[in-house]
């Protein structure tokens, strides 16, 4: 198991990066910015496969502790399979608004007895060559996480959470929102009372939260809906206020 899996697990808090540009070289230099983890999206970019194959092999290139989680496009076991074949650390699931669906994605992430993760010899066994040695320890190590981002699933986020084999949940902030009628208003009544309400789901099952921050200035409030992880930003936001600086900078030299 990963040092990051087993922070993670033990509620230690832990920084990440958002990664939607499928190219491995933003990912392996976001690696080497001492992130613990980053987030490869799957659902809210041009990402392929082979893009997200690469990217995952550009993070563990990279100097450093840096683990690679990968959001993938749906709830669909196919999905997780096929991304967890790429050797991530493991798995954010979109959009899971029943416990059904959570138990459902932890399955498809189980080899059997456990659950019904096809066997192969891919990148994560050494295309089969060390196949009975991950195959032992890669449902201990493989981690599992899910979206709560609509109005049903916070209906039923204590069951969600409660799902064995689950390790975590993920305030998905925008798609929330929207779902609850606030779109954007992240400190209304409606979205605050959702986000409690999940924290403590996630608090009763001991099982770590998560979310995203989009900017500097929503770092310190995301923080306070009670996460243990936290995605400080985006590769285009980084890229954006990179070059807005640089072009103040710019200015200022001009006057």
């Amino acid at each position: 198991m990963s040092d990051f899996a087993d922070r993670l697990r033990v509620l230690e808090p832990v920084a990440g990066g958002w990664v939607s540009v499928g190219h491995p070289v933003v990912a392996e230099l976001l690696a080497e910015q001492e992130f613990d983890f980053l987030v490869l999206d799957g659902e809210h970019s041009e990402n392929s496969i082979e893009s997200l194959a690469a990217m995952v092999r550009a993070v563990d290139a990279a100097d450093g502790d840096t683990e690679a989680l990968v959001r993938v496009p749906a709830a669909d076991p196919i999905a997780v399979k096929r991304v967890l074949d790429l050797g991530p650390a493991g798995v954010i699931v979109p959009a899971v608004d029943t416990p059904e669906e959570a138990a459902a994605m932890v399955d498809a992430a189980a080899y059997p007895p456990e659950g019904v993760r096809g066997v192969a010899g891919t990148r994560p066994s050494g295309y089969g060559a060390s196949l009975d040695e991950y195959y032992t320890r890669a449902n201990a190590d493989t981690l599992v996480i899910v979206q709560i981002e609509t109005a049903s699933a916070v209906e039923c986020v204590h069951d969600i959470a409660a799902v064995e084999g689950l390790d975590g949940l993920f305030i998905g902030p925008a798609d929330l929102s929207a779902q609850l009628g606030v779109f954007g208003e992240f400190d209304s009544e409606t979205f605050r009372d959702a986000t409690d309400r999940i924290a403590d789901a996630a608090n009763d099952a001991d099982k770590p939260l998560g979310t995203l921050a989009t900017s500097r200035e929503t770092v310190e409030s995301r923080w306070e809906w009670g996460v243990d992880f936290l995605a400080v930003g985006t590769d285009t936001n980084y890229l954006a206020d990179a070059a807005a600086d640089y072009l103040d900078a710019y200015e200022d030299a001009r006057t």
